[in-house]
Parts: structure tokens; C-alpha cells; sequence
């Protein structure tokens, strides 16, 4: 399986540091949000810009570290990232705008735009499924070594197309969210289809150009691009040139490049009808399932001790090198662009902090990644001091021990071919997230890469025994000789005055509450600042989710009446008492 698609104080003068930032009435928004991106430099956890508007206004627009190493050249406002999944919303952009001009229609099949599409699947899906990431297609990116082999090799997007249209659907369309790079894939071909350009001319015509977006642009890697910065990536010694990637790949799923401050510009079109009426633009960021849109991920979100929500229109984007990050806030004018050239930096923690300076809330200090620690622990010392770190830091109140981060060294390790070191981290997160699938399925890569095929067994096992909807454990345990068989989705009938005894509202923290709904003989929950879901039950007292890997079990009291729910969801275990 692919590694999971958004840190100590040291002394007395750093705390101090920390208490200016969070209470010193003399620094403006500015000040300590520089003070802030600061300290995540220091801890190697971003290089690249930034830029900060509030009211409208930027208040702050800059670079950090390095745009090439090899030269010494810094990072500006005007140095261009490699934007990753953030072009998805320039895609978006162009469908609608076909749409407002009569050439495609939301809820048009593929077929009808591509006819040489295969009709078995083609005749299903339509534009509204691409856009939201409900068509079932099977995400490329997710291929076995797809970024070893097929990710290096040019393609033309209707030769490329085949790599997945053949392939059934993972769910009926529609019915399921899943994050697919395909579908925006497909939306590109059908730009060039019905347009008879290609996406990159689209592009330039109806959004660079009349937004005068001149340091934007569709990356390739022939051309010479002024102030490009280069892709890098974390090793234990510092940095490594990040692995090719042709361009031709990510294409209108993550191809763009930009600077913040054309990010800015096209942040404040988006609040004007220059591109696109209001009334499309409404369809656009009103959110379907998972609480996605049309290329951005809409949702509220709590601030500090702030009693509101805030409106939050976001999309994150993560390519060889390079992270990326545009959160609007269109409530209070604020944006934050947020554009990093090393790969796995912890922007959603960063855009987190920074909307707490620009509400006057407190600042949580940056934790040092206990993932980035061991990585240079476990190539130069032996596993056992590995160990006893690792349980130092996991212990420290100053370092941060993040499920997904593991995987990804993990993962890194075993690309490098350092097995026995993948193991070790491999092994220190399944100690750490027990309860998690993935860190079974991602060990047992490893131990089949170390040609251990009966600890690989047991650990796919264990991960398709916690979460029986992996279909990866399955194919694994099927490749190692075991003879297995993916369940069928439970058909568990529940009856109506179960369903009836589990509405209620289900509160998980002061802020965040799921409510229980019941509509005939289905039940639905519906989490804070998110869209209803439809609970599909496993058993009389455990249900499941399509839309994201989640599941909910209801307790009762000793008198039979139902207390609580538990909500099971990236390896935890998250109780909610019923207070209503």
C-alpha cells in the first residue's frame, strides 16, 4: 500500500521566544507570523514562500530557505513552485466555464465526450463525478510501482487515458468518495475534446491570460522557466534532488506551476464574476460527499477558543519535492498560500497556527517530527539506541509522533533499499497505532520485499482482519499462495426500533459532535461542520462508512440504554457521550 494521501523546545531562550509570539502585544499579525514560519524552518519542517492576506490586504508575502542548493539562490514571493494537486482547481474552473458556455453539461456522461471511451464504465460517470471524486475510476498514482516505472515515461493524454480505462470501477458512481487523480485526468481530455486545444492552451486562454497570471503556468521539463525552484526531499543528511517525474503524468490532475502571488490574484478573481457567474460559482463550492466540491475541499473549521467556525475553502497539493497549500477564508478576505519545495512539510499545522495569530488566538509551537529523528537514527545507530530514542521522544511533550509520517520513512527506506531500517520503523508504528490496518499492510511490503513470507502473511492478515474492506491485503495474501477471498459488504437488517434507540447527538469534544438521524429504515450521521453520511451496519451495534475508512459502534448502559458511540478512524478510538 502506498504510504498514507492533508519536536522539542531546547531551551530557556526559544520558550521565551514562544511567549513574545504568543502574548507580545507590540508584534503586529505579521511579525509573529514570521516568528512562526521561522521556527518551522529551524526544525526543517518548511522551505519555500508564503503569503498572508487578512481584510483583503497581504500582510505579508516571503521566502524561506532555498529555491536551488546547489546555488545558494533563495526563495522570494516571485519564486515558482510545482503546484501538485492545487492545478485541480484550475480544472474545475475550465469545466465550469464550458459549462456556462452550452459545450458540457454537469451531469453528461464521458461517453458523450469521449466516445471511444469504454462504455461499460464511460456510460455511468459523468462530469459532476469527476469533479467531486465520486466516479469509482481507480486512481493511477495508486499502481504498483507507479512511480518507479510508468511515472517517468512521457505519455500523450489519450495514449495515457488506457492506462485505467479499461479497468472496473472500484463503486457504483456516485455512491462513494475517493480521492482520483484519473478523473482529472479524464476532465483534461474532455477539455481538449470539446475544445479541440490542448489543456495547457485552455489554460492560457480563458485563465492565465485574462488574469494576467504571468508567472503561472503548465510545467514541462525542457523549457527554461525563470526563477523555477527545484524539487528536494528529507534524508538524514539533509536533502537529495526529489525523483523524476514527466509532467505528461500529473497533467490536469497536477501540472501547474505559480508563485504566491498569482495565487493571490487568482484568489481574489475567484470572489469576482471575471471567470465565472455567480450562480456557477455557487455549484462550484458547494461541497457533495467528504465535504468536497469542485477541485477544493469545503468545510468549517474551529479557531482557538473562537465560538464560530470558520469557512474554510481549501486544497493542498503534493508532487516529487514539493507540498502545497491554499486555504480561503472568504468570511473575513483572509487567504493563506502556503508553497514548499522539500516535500512533507506540515502545512495544515502551519495554516492552523497562522489562522490563530490572525484571530488573536494562542499559538501551539511547532513539534519536532519524531519520523524525521529516527529516519537519521536508524542509518547511523543501532536499532536497539534506535529504540530507546524513539521511546524518549514518543514520551517528550515536545515532539510529534504522526502515523502517516512513519509510514512515509518507512517507505523511503525501503525505495532506498535499506529493508532491515524499514522494518524498524515499520515495526516502532504498528507498536505505536495497533489499532491501524495500514501499518500491518505497510510491514508486510516490507517483509515481503525481505523475502519473509510468513511474517508478511501474518501481517496482511492482521490488517484485513481490522479493516475487512482492504482490498490491497487481500490481493497481497492472494499473491503469497493464501486462499482468500475478499467479504462481500455485509448485508446485516438491523430492526427499526434499534435504528430508533441510536438517534441522538453524540458529543467527541467540546467542539465536535456527531448527530444520528434516522430516515425509514436507514440511519445517517452527520459530524460538525460536515455533510450527512449514510451508516451501513456490520453488525445490531457497529456500522460503517463508504465515504471515508471509518466505522461506529453504539454502547449501552447497563439498562439497555444506549450511552455512546465510538467512532474508529485512523487507527483511534474516539468515545462520544450521548447528550442528547
Amino acid at each position: 500500500m502506498l504510504p498514507l494521501t492533508s519536536f522539542r523546545l531546547l531551551n530557556v531562550f526559544i520558550c521565551v521566544f514562544w511567549l513574545t509570539i504568543t502574548t507580545g502585544f507590540a508584534q503586529t499579525k505579521a511579525e509573529k507570523i514570521d516568528a512562526l514560519v521561522r521556527q518551522y524552518v529551524a526544525n526543517r519542517q518548511f522551505n519555500g514562500a508564503i503569503l498572508v492576506a487578512d481584510k483583503g490586504k497581504v500582510i505579508i508575502k516571503k521566502g524561506y530557505g532555498m529555491a536551488n542548493m546547489e546555488w545558494n539562490i533563495a526563495n522570494t514571493s516571485t519564486t515558482k513552485f510545482r503546484l501538485g494537486s492545487v492545478t485541480k482547481q484550475f480544472t474545475a474552473m475550465l469545466i465550469m466555464q464550458l459549462v456556462e458556455q452550452g459545450k458540457l453539461k454537469l451531469n453528461g456522461k464521458v461517453t458523450t465526450y469521449l466516445p471511444d471511451y469504454p462504455k461499460a464504465t464511460g456510460d455511468n460517470i459523468t462530469i459532476h463525478h469527476l469533479l467531486t471524486h465520486t466516479s469509482g475510476i481507480p486512481n493511477y498514482t495508486n499502481f504498483p510501482k507507479f512511480f518507479e516505472t510508468t511515472a517517468r515515461n512521457p505519455y500523450t493524454p489519450e495514449v495515457f487515458v488506457k492506462e485505467f480505462s479499461s479497468l472496473p470501477l472500484e463503486f457504483t458512481p456516485g455512491s462513494t468518495f475517493s480521492y482520483s487523480n484519473s478523473g482529472y485526468f479524464l476532465l483534461g481530455v474532455i477539455i481538449e475534446k470539446v475544445t479541440g486545444k490542448s489543456y495547457a492552451d485552455v489554460l492560457q486562454e480563458n485563465i492565465l491570460t485574462p488574469l494576467e497570471l504571468k508567472d503561472t503556468g503548465y510545467d514541462l521539463f525542457s523549457p527554461i522557466i525563470s526563477k523555477r525552484a527545484t524539487g528536494y526531499e528529507k534524508r538524514s543528511s539533509g536533502y537529495v534532488n526529489a525523483p523524476y517525474l514527466d509532467m505528461s503524468i500529473p497533467y490536469a490532475a497536477g501540472s501547474m506551476y505559480s508563485t504566491v502571488e498569482d495565487l493571490n490574484r487568482w484568489s481574489q478573481a475567484l470572489s469576482g464574476d471575471k471567470l465565472l457567474s455567480d450562480s456557477l460559482k455557487t455549484i462550484m463550492f458547494t461541497p457533495f460527499l467528504s465535504n468536497y466540491a469542485y477541485g477544493w475541499g469545503v468545510a468549517k473549521t474551529k479557531v482557538g477558543q473562537l465560538r464560530d467556525s470558520l469557512l474554510v475553502i481549501e486544497h493542498g497539493g503534493g508532487i516529487n519535492g514539493f507540498n502545497t497549500l491554499i486555504s480561503r477564508m472568504p468570511d473575513d478576505k483572509q487567504l493563506v498560500v502556503l508553497l514548499n519545495n522539500t516535500g512533507s512539510a506540515p502545512l495544515e499545522a502551519i495554516r492552523k497556527n497562522i489562522l490563530s495569530i490572525l484571530h488573536g488566538q494562542a499559538v501551539e509551537p511547532p513539534k519536532k517530527s519524531i519520523a524525521d529523528l529516527l529516519r537519521k537514527s536508524v542509518l547511523s545507530e543501532s536499532i536497539e539506541q534506535s529504540r530507546q530514542k524513539f521511546t524518549v521522544w514518543r514520551g517528550g511533550k515536545a515532539y510529534n509522533l504522526d502515523e502517516s509520517e512513519m509510514n512515509s520513512v518507512g517507505y523511503e527506506l525501503l525505495r532506498d533499499g535499506k529493508t532491515t531500517e524499514a522494518l524498524t520503523v515499520f515495526t516502532l508504528n504498528a507498536e505505536s497505532f495497533p489499532a491501524s490496518y495500514n501499518v500491518y499492510d505497510s510491514r508486510g511490503e516490507a517483509y515481503m520485499k525481505a523475502g519473509d513470507k510468513v511474517a508478511a502473511i501474518k501481517d496482511y492478515k492482521k490488517s484485513v482482519d481490522i479493516n475487512p474492506r482492504n482490498a490491497n491485503g487481500f490481493a497481497k495474501l492472494k499473491e503469497l499462495g493464501e486462499k482468500v477471498e475478499a467479504p462481500k459488504e455485509p448485508t446485516v437488517s438491523v430492526d427499526a426500533a434499534t435504528l430508533d434507540s441510536y438517534v441522538g447527538t453524540y458529543q467527541l469534544a467540546p467542539t465536535f459532535s456527531i448527530v444520528i438521524t434516522k430516515d425509514g429504515s436507514k440511519l445517517f450521521g452527520q459530524a460538525t461542520g460536515q455533510p450527512k453520511f449514510e451508516l451501513f451496519a456490520e453488525s445490531k451495534t457497529k456500522f460503517y462508512l463508504k465515504v471515508v475508512d471509518a466505522q461506529i459502534t453504539f454502547t449501552s448502559n447497563a439498562k439497555g440504554d444506549v450511552e455512546q458511540l465510538i467512532l474508529h478512524q485512523n487507527g483511534k478510538d474516539m468515545p462520544g457521550k450521548r447528550v442528547h
